[in-house]
């Protein structure tokens, strides 16, 4: 397909083009998927069932954590969860290793699907703005990535450990679905994934004008009960995990707000310029 001038492609160019990349995004997210799937026995075994298990680095660290601080009697430091995971489908097993892979292939190709993302966008910037993709690409790339690691060791176990030791009767027996123990790990992880993004949205809102520093500073009071909120959505309902998974989207939304300000500064010098 020949790449034309975007002043000279009409809207169903546009639709062609973005068609084209949403066929090369879906191949590699597939292509991913199918690596995944051969190696699904160690992703299941290293990655999706080991917060379930006590040797997990998060749980030995909260461990130590708690005997350094004198509480000895926690369940971070219990020989083993008191559940089981069990699959009450005949096809359980073989629709949670196909869409674990599927997961596992949008993680692993993300980076190209962002670089996709930017390919079909990048014509209607300028071409000093277009220099500055590969930085945009990794900035996103590695945010995504961060967020996934975070989600993975702090969110999942956390959530993982309270609801696995939460109990309203020793007549219950807690035996959880498959389904819905990698609903928990996924969710858990890609969440955090894209919630790691804002710096990036909050970039894109500023260029368009829908964003100004002036207006975070002002509604950071209300930024912050959100950031509460998102942080019992995505994580079990005790003080300590809201404040583990609050403290780095305060962060972020420090870090989006001078991002703010230098996509602003930058613009009012151009206005300057061009006067």
């Amino acid at each position: 397909m020949t790449k034309k001038n975007t002043d000279e492609m009409s809207f169903l160019d546009h639709l062609e083009d973005l068609r084209w990349h949403l066929i090369r995004i879906t191949l590699s997210i597939l292509i991913c998927a199918t690596v995944a799937f051969i190696f699904s026995g160690f992703i299941f075994e290293h990655i999706v069932f080991a917060p379930k298990r006590m040797d997990f680095p998060t749980y030995k660290w909260l461990c130590k954590a708690s005997e350094f601080i004198g509480i000895s009697d926690t369940t971070f430091c219990a020989a083993e969860f008191p559940f089981k995971i069990q699959s009450r489908q005949m096809a359980g097993q073989f629709s949670a290793d196909i869409w674990t892979s599927i997961y596992a292939g949008f993680v692993i190709a993300f980076p190209y699907v962002i670089y996709q993302f930017w390919s079909f966008i990048s014509p209607g910037l300028h071409q000093k703005e277009r220099r500055h993709s590969r930085g945009f690409i990794f900035t996103t790339s590695f945010l995504f990535f961060l967020g996934v690691l975070f989600g993975y060791y702090i969110v999942t176990p956390l959530s993982i450990n309270f609801l696995a030791n939460y109990s309203i009767s020793p007549e219950v027996v807690n035996e959880f679905d498959i389904s819905s123990y990698i609903s928990t790990v996924r969710s858990a992880s890609l969440a955090s994934g894209f919630v790691f993004e804002l710096p990036i949205v909050i970039y894109f809102l500023t260029k368009i004008g829908l964003v100004t520093p002036q207006i975070m500073r002002k509604y950071r009071k209300f930024a912050l009960v959100i950031v509460l909120i998102l942080s019992a959505i995505i994580t079990p309902p005790d003080l300590a995990s809201q404040i583990i998974v609050a403290i780095p989207i305060l962060i972020l939304y420090q870090v989006s707000i001078y991002i703010s300000k230098v996509v602003v500064k930058n613009q009012n010098k151009k206005q300057k310029a061009h006067v």
